[in-house]
């Protein structure tokens, strides 16, 4: 097996390796952001509805969240690099499939494919970084790896937009020569970190009911104002949802090695902060998809204009991150968890007080971008430091990726939820709906600010 310090001695060899990487998160990153913007056009080409639609990103969350933490595991056994290299394959060849789709119900396995791909890379990334670097270099190198999904929520929404002008596949087929050169660079200069880990595979059945059980709940939640709250496929679905979950976590209290490990949810800076993390991505996520949906179904805008629209709320995110750097390490997580929570919350209801069907971006969405992007900035990712870093040494690499699982767990929630109270038909009359959807948020941020105070409480 190959040395990984013979390897750090070429410089070149090195920065490729790096360059590799941060290409591959870059790309999955940057999945999020161009698919939502495309999402209208694509309902258009299928003739699908927006419950129909909500799959094409949900797909994607629910196996994603499922597959991280089992997916790190297995890199940890049989080495990093070929787990790596393999969701990089998987991951061009599903985009291609995405691209070339001729039914939503194609695109929808194509994007499970994608995020089996996607969970291959993510945790196993971070591990070939350090691999790559010298130790004196880590600390900026995992900045540098975390900052990448900044860069990518800052250039998704124009990038996104630029492409479905063109035609909305294309949003897919720019995966492609990022896959293939990720491949090739791969191949030729990723290190070989030794596996580190020789126990049982993390519980197979475990992440499958953990699927079943959002993937029902968000089905409950998407299809209920078509077939009635009270149809019999409604509260079949809940029903799963219910027997899911319940056998999922009966499942993981007795398992040797389960998906989610409960003991560190009662550890209580950790799970204060994944509760914060749940509730602020839902709210979130309830707001990505609305703008793009007001911006284009309501205002009637392109989706390039609206890519361009969005961009000042997710450009403030980096910028905000940096600038608070010296604040967290003087004051701790708790009062920039409860002022982000805050300042979301208040962006979402400006957009309640201000909205209207006429255009005017100046006094009704760029306030509310501006007052998001900052408490995004500002919470969502001292949430997922105070929870790592409340682990013990030796289970920060699983207490991350049950972090990044509840992130995509909580996106595909509010995706569900938005669905659920705008309805499947959007347009100038749907207000007072979105409306209701801006509140929840603004409700969930404020509960997110709640658990910053529940931070600084455990903290002392």
């Amino acid at each position: 097996m190959t040395s990984t310090v013979g390897f750090s001695n070429h410089t070149g060899t090195r920065r490729l390796a790096i360059v590799t990487v941060v290409a591959a998160v870059f790309m999955i990153n940057l999945d999020l952001w161009i698919v939502n913007v495309a999402l209208p056009a694509m309902g258009s080409g299928f003739g699908a509805s927006l419950s129909d639609l909500s799959w094409v990103l949900n797909a994607y969350a629910i196996t994603l969240a499922a597959l991280l933490v089992v997916a790190g595991r297995i890199g940890d056994r049989i080495g990093q690099r070929p787990v790596f290299l393999a969701g990089v394959v998987l991951f061009t060849l599903a985009s291609l499939a995405c691209a070339v789709a001729p039914s939503l119900g194609v695109l929808v396995v194509a994007r499970v494919l994608q995020a089996v791909g996607a969970a291959a890379q993510l945790p196993t990334s971070l591990a070939l970084l350090m691999a790559a670097v010298p130790a004196e270099r880590r600390t900026g190198a995992t900045r540098g790896w975390a900052a990448v999904g900044g860069l990518a929520a800052a250039s998704g929404p124009v990038f996104g937009g630029l492409l479905v002008e063109v035609n909305w596949r294309w949003v897919f087929v720019v995966n492609l020569p990022i896959g293939v050169l990720t491949l090739i660079a791969g191949l030729a200069t990723l290190p070989r970190p030794a596996a580190r880990e020789q126990g049982r595979l993390p519980d197979a059945m475990g992440a499958v009911l953990i699927t079943a059980a959002v993937a029902a709940l968000s089905g409950a939640l998407v299809e209920a104002p078509d077939w009635g709250w009270l149809s019999a496929r409604t509260l079949g679905l809940a029903a799963l949802a219910v027997v899911a979950g319940v056998w999922f976590w009966l499942r993981s209290a007795r398992h040797e090695s389960p998906v989610v490990e409960l003991h560190l949810l009662r550890l209580p800076r950790f799970g204060a902060a994944g509760l914060g993390t749940i509730t602020f991505n839902v709210a979130f996520a309830i707001m990505l998809l609305s703008y793009v949906l007001w911006c284009q179904d309501v205002w009637h805008w392109s989706a390039l204009r609206t890519g361009l629209a969005l961009v000042p709320g997710p450009a403030l995110v980096p910028i905000v991150t940096v600038l608070t750097a010296r604040v967290v390490r003087r004051v701790g997580h708790a009062p920039l968890v409860t002022v982000g929570g805050v300042l979301y919350a208040a962006g979402m209801l400006w957009r309640v007080w201000q909205v209207s069907p006429t255009p005017d971006y100046l006094s009704d969405m760029l306030p509310a971008l501006i007052l998001g992007g900052i408490g995004v900035g500002l919470a969502m990712g001292t949430l997922v430091a105070a929870g790592v870093q409340a682990l013990p040494g030796h289970r920060a690499a699983t207490g991350s990726a049950l972090v990044n699982s509840a992130r995509q767990i909580s996106a595909s929630i509010g995706v569900a939820l938005l669905v659920t109270i705008v309805g499947s038909r959007i347009d100038a009359g749907s207000i007072t709906e979105f409306r209701w959807a801006w509140t929840l948020a603004a409700a969930l941020s404020i509960g997110t600010a709640l658990v910053g105070l529940r931070l600084r409480e455990r903290s002392r």
